[in-house]
């Protein structure tokens, strides 16, 4: 049986769940007072690699890809996901 989507939406999708996941946890962090609650919402992983430059003597090129997970990114994932099943069925 053939998808109805491409394996690339799928991926948008759920890349976009992480990033409002994260967005979201970002806000609330915000608006909440030091303490436990607020290091569950800021604190995370940081996956990814510092930028570096390929200088070509005319151009250079700077290479650099940082990304910022929460507790709520995995939450957003997991709405993404039920939400693909919801649309692909």
């Amino acid at each position: 049986m053939r998808s109805k989507r491409s394996l690339w939406f799928i991926t948008m999708v759920l890349f976009m769940g992480a990033m409002l996941g994260t967005l979201v946890g970002e806000l609330i962090g915000f608006i909440l007072p030091d303490g436990v609650a607020k290091q569950f919402f800021f604190l995370g992983i940081k996956p990814g690699f510092e930028p570096f430059t390929l200088d070509m003597l005319m151009f250079s090129f700077t290479f650099g890809l940082k990304l910022k997970l929460n507790a709520l990114s995995a939450l957003g994932i997991g709405v993404a996901v039920y939400l693909l099943r919801w649309v692909l069925n």
